[in-house]
């Protein structure tokens, strides 16, 4: 095992040690979520630290046994190179089950997301292509058992959106969809182009971890503006009849959110104020990953939303992530929700990159 990779597992290994002492201390049993929040971290370590544990004892049985192996008795010897290739063969397993534990996972893998996707360039086209998108995604979610929630939708004509805003609830949301955000970029022939000319148009996706409740982050009620009004669009007659949308603003960094879908304003208004902890807290999350970018240079594609991120070529038949210079020629499959491979390339490459860096 590199020596980069042994001083990495005793840095995780004082931290587990640290946080075992913590949790013993009267004060951190007293707060709640505090105990919750080292209790998970603590689990989350446990495995690594195990393994390394067992691959430093038998660090020091393979030092006493090479001293064996050269001990002028030849059944001494015998016995201690047998041991030696068992103890290699140990090593190696262990190398094996603890490189992809030591790879930076994301706390929020695991947790559901909000997916928003928005027209850019390309007018009714681009709003259409947004309408593609979001079938693409609900298609996948249907084949993972997950469940959409629709929290906002600004129609446009066509089967398209201006706007589309849908909570996704599951195991492993994030993990499969973070790879997703970017500019999604579209080049085919409108059904209203009457001389077959090709055009191009793009729509943005942004997706945006759910906060567990010990992990969510504090706000002042004095900080957020609640206004109400008449919602649009489907949801029966009774949406239109009362102020049952809300829009909220948070006053410090400008975030606004809006929630229509449901029938009561009670209910938006609670799906806004999750919607909202989870951007700010994306926000703070988006500075720190940006800065470590920029230390680390191991992510796949910058991370930024403006960031163009994926070509679908419909005369070609042709989808291009231009993050890992993958094409494939299935575009037709993709856009009925095939899109594990994609995803599966973006998670393989962002896990090449962190061993590289572990490595070095």
């Amino acid at each position: 095992m590199k020596e980069s990779v042994i001083n990495k597992l005793n840095l995780i290994a004082e931290q587990y040690h640290s946080i075992a002492n913590q949790l013993s201390e009267e004060e951190v049993q007293k707060n709640n979520s505090l105990m919750v929040k080292l209790s998970k971290e603590y689990s989350r370590l446990g495995p690594v630290v195990k393994l390394f544990e067992k691959f430093r004892s038998l660090s020091d049985d393979k030092e006493a046994a090479l001293t064996l192996s050269e001990d002028e008795d030849e059944d001494l010897k015998i016995l201690a190179k047998e041991e030696l290739i068992d103890i290699d063969a140990q090593l190696i397993r262990i190398e094996e089950e603890i490189t992809p534990l030591l790879l930076s996972s994301d706390p929020r893998d695991e947790n559901n997301a909000f997916l928003e996707i928005r027209a850019g360039t390309g007018g009714d086209e681009a709003a259409i292509f947004v309408g593609d998108i979001f079938r693409m995604y609900a298609r996948f979610c249907e084949q993972k058992n997950w469940k959409i929630e629709i929290l906002n939708q600004n129609e446009s004509g066509q089967g398209g959106y201006k706007e589309i805003i849908v909570k996704v609830l599951g195991k492993g949301v994030f993990s499969q969809l973070k790879f997703e955000s970017g500019t999604h970029r579209v080049q085919r022939i409108p059904k209203t182009e009457s001389q077959g000319r090709i055009h191009t148009s793009a729509c943005t996706v942004a997706v945006i971890a759910e906060m567990d409740e010990v992990d969510e982050v504090e706000m002042n009620s004095s900080d957020i503006r609640v206004d109400t009004y008449r919602a649009s669009g489907a949801g029966g007659q009774h949406v239109n009849k009362t102020d049952s949308a809300v829009r909220l603003t948070h006053i410090p960094t400008n975030i606004v959110v809006e929630c229509q879908d449901g029938r009561s304003q009670h209910k938006n208004k609670a799906a806004a104020m999750t919607l909202l902890r989870a951007k700010i807290n994306d926000m703070e999350h988006e500075k720190v990953a940006k800065q470590q970018a920029e230390e680390r240079k191991m992510l796949v594609g910058s991370g930024d939303r403006s960031e163009r991120i994926r070509t679908y070529n419909f005369p070609q038949g042709r989808i291009t992530d231009h993050r890992i210079g993958l094409t494939l020629y299935n575009l037709l499959e993709v856009m009925e929700g095939n899109i594990n491979a994609l995803i599966e390339a973006l998670i393989q490459e962002n896990s090449a990159k962190q061993m590289s860096q572990l490595e070095n």
